[in-house]
C-alpha cells in the first residue's frame, strides 16, 4: 500500500506536459529547440545503446558549481571523455565538440543524496524486494551492500528524473551493532551502479542502538569498544583467531572490515541524534584517534555545534526533523542545519527518516526551505549558495570523493542536470540530465502507467510495454 501511495503521489506531481516515452526524449526535445540539430541525429546520439560519454559544451547557462560559489550568468561547461574539463563564464568551446545551447536555464551538477536506500529497496512491505536489513545473519560489519543493488529498480529512475545523479546508500541494519558497509552509487540508466564499494560503514547510536546492544546506552557504548578491540587484535596478529565460530565476539569478515575502520582508512557514519551522545561519540576518537567520523542525523547538533565544529566533523542531517519524535530528538528544530553551518560545521542536507530510497529527490526541497529559513525571524537557514552546496559538492566531502564527485570543477565526474527554473524552487525540474558524460532518460516507470491508463477503451486490455 505505501508504495501504491508512492506512485500515485508521484504521478499527481508529474509535468503537466507528457514527455517521449523513448530513452533520452528529454534531451533530443532541448537539443532540437535549443541548437537547430536533426531531430534523427541528435536521437541517435542519446538513444545508442550502450550509452556513450559525449563530448558536449553546455553554453549560455546561469551556471552552479556546486562548490558554494554563487551562480555564474552566461557561463559554459565542457564534457570531454566523461569529465568535466571547464566550467565558468568565457570559457571556450573546443572546435568539433557538440554545443547545447540552453537559453539561460539552470545547469547545476547532480545531486548527491546524503543517505539513501535506493537501489536496495523496490517495495518497503514485500520482503523480495527489500534488501535494507539482515536481522537474522550472523554478520555484521563485513556486510558488503554492493552485490544487492539493483540498478532497474524503479526508484532509480524515479530520483534520477528527480535530478539525483550519485547517493551514499548505506545498510539500515543487522543482527549486531555494525549495519555493514554502504557504496556510493550513481543512477544512470545501465546495470553497473557502483562508483565506489565498501565506501562507509554504518552503524547507530542512541536508542537503536540500545536496542542491539542489550537496552542501554552504556552497553551500546561497551560493545562498541570491544568490536574495535577485537578488530584490532585481529589485525596485529590474525592468526591467534584462526577458529572464529558463530559465538565470537565478530566474525573474520566482520574484523576485517572493522580494521578499516580503525585505521581510518573507511569512513564510520555513526546515527546519533541526543546532545550527549553526540559528544560521548566524538570522545571515542581518544582511543581511536584515526576514527573518521561522519555523524547522520543529528537532531540536537545545534546544542552542540561548538564542539562539532571544533572536532571537524561532517554531518548529515534533515531540516525536516523539527519536531520530536522520540525522547532523543526533544532539542528538535527547523534552525538546526543553519545554527551548525553559522558554527563551522561541514553540513550535508540528506532525505532520511522520510522515505530516503524512494524521494531523494525531495533534498532539494529541503535545501530551498534553509533559504526560505532566511527570512523568518528568529531562524537560521543557509544562502542559496550554501543550501545548493549542502546536497551537492558537501555530501561527496562527507564521504570522501570532494575530488571525483558532486561539482562541476575540472576532474569531476560529468554528471550535469538542465533545469526549467530555479533548482531549489518546489515546482523546478530537470529537463534534460548527462551522467558520466551520457545522455540519460528522465522517463519513469510512474510515467508509462500514466500514459498507459490516461486513455483507456472499453473492451480492450493496454497493450503491454518494455520496462
Amino acid at each position: 500500500m505505501k508504495y501504491l501511495l508512492n506512485a500515485i503521489s508521484h504521478l499527481r506531481s508529474s509535468r503537466a506536459k507528457s514527455r517521449d516515452a523513448k530513452p533520452g526524449a528529454d534531451v533530443s526535445r532541448l537539443h532540437s529547440t535549443r541548437t537547430g540539430l536533426g531531430g534523427a541525429l541528435v536521437a541517435a546520439l542519446v538513444l545508442a545503446a550502450p550509452a556513450t560519454a559525449q563530448d558536449i559544451a553546455i553554453t549560455n547557462a546561469k551556471l552552479v558549481i556546486g562548490d558554494g560559489s554563487a551562480p555564474i550568468d552566461s557561463g559554459t561547461v565542457v564534457v570531454r571523455g566523461g569529465k568535466v574539463v571547464a566550467a565558468g563564464a568565457g570559457v571556450a568551446v573546443p572546435a568539433g565538440i557538440e554545443r547545447v545551447d540552453v537559453g539561460g536555464r539552470w545547469v547545476t551538477p547532480g545531486i548527491v543524496a546524503a543517505f539513501s536506500r535506493v537501489g536496495l529497496v523496490e517495495v518497503d512491505a514485500v520482503g523480495g524486494t527489500n534488501d535494507r536489513n539482515a536481522p537474522r545473519t550472523r554478520f555484521s560489519a563485513g556486510l558488503d551492500i554492493a552485490p544487492a543493488l539493483n540498478p532497474m529498480g524503479s526508484p532509480v529512475a524515479v530520483n534520477r528524473a528527480a535530478g539525483v545523479t550519485r547517493a551514499i546508500v548505506a545498510p539500515g541494519g543487522s543482527s549486531n551493532l555494525f549495519a555493514g558497509q554502504g557504496a556510493v552509487v550513481d543512477l544512470a540508466d545501465d546495470m553497473d551502479m557502483v562508483t565506489k564499494p565498501r565506501a562507509l560503514q554504518f552503524v547507530a547510536f542512541g536508542e537503536d542502538g540500545s536496542a542491539k546492544a542489550g537496552g542501554s546506552r552504556a552497553a551500546t557504548f561497551l560493545l562498541f569498544r570491544e568490536q574495535l578491540l577485537a578488530a584490532r587484535s585481529y589485525a596485529r596478529n590474525p592468526a591467534s583467531r584462526a577458529e572464529w565460530g558463530n559465538d565470537a565476539m565478530i566474525q573474520r569478515a566482520d574484523a576485517d572490515a572493522l580494521v578499516q575502520v580503525i585505521n581510518g582508512t573507511t569512513p564510520l557514519f555513526v546515527r546519533v541524534d541526543r546532545a550527549a551522545d553526540i559528544v560521548n561519540v566524538l570522545k571515542l576518537r581518544q582511543e581511536f584517534p584515526a576514527l573518521k567520523l561522519v555523524l547522520v542525523g543529528v537532531t540536537e547538533g545545534w546544542m552542540v555545534a561548538r564542539e562539532l565544529a571544533a572536532a571537524k566533523v561532517p554531518v548529515l542531517v534533515s531540516p525536516l526533523t523539527d519536531l520530536p519524535s522520540s525522547f532523543e530528538q526533544l532539542g528538535a528544530t527547523q534552525s538546526n542545519a543553519g545554527r551548525l553551518k553559522a558554527a563551522g560545521v561541514d553540513v550535508s542536507v540528506g532525505v532520511f527518516d522520510d522515505d530516503d530510497a524512494h524521494k531523494m529527490g525531495y533534498a532539494t526541497q529541503y535545501a530551498g526551505n534553509l533559504v526560505g529559513l532566511t527570512r523568518v525571524p528568529g531562524a537560521s537557514g543557509m544562502t542559496w549558495d550554501q543550501a545548493f552546496a549542502s546536497i551537492s559538492s558537501a555530501p561527496a566531502r562527507a564521504v570522501g570523493m570532494e575530488g571525483s564527485i558532486g561539482s562541476l570543477r575540472p576532474g569531476r565526474v560529468g554528471d550535469v542536470v538542465v533545469w526549467d527554473n530555479d533548482p531549489l524552487e518546489l515546482g523546478s525540474r530537470p529537463t534534460a540530465i548527462w551522467i558520466d558524460g551520457k545522455a540519460q532518460s528522465l522517463t519513469t516507470r510512474q510515467d508509462r502507467l500514466r500514459d498507459r491508463y490516461a486513455t483507456p477503451q472499453e473492451g480492450a486490455l493496454p497493450k503491454a510495454y518494455d520496462r
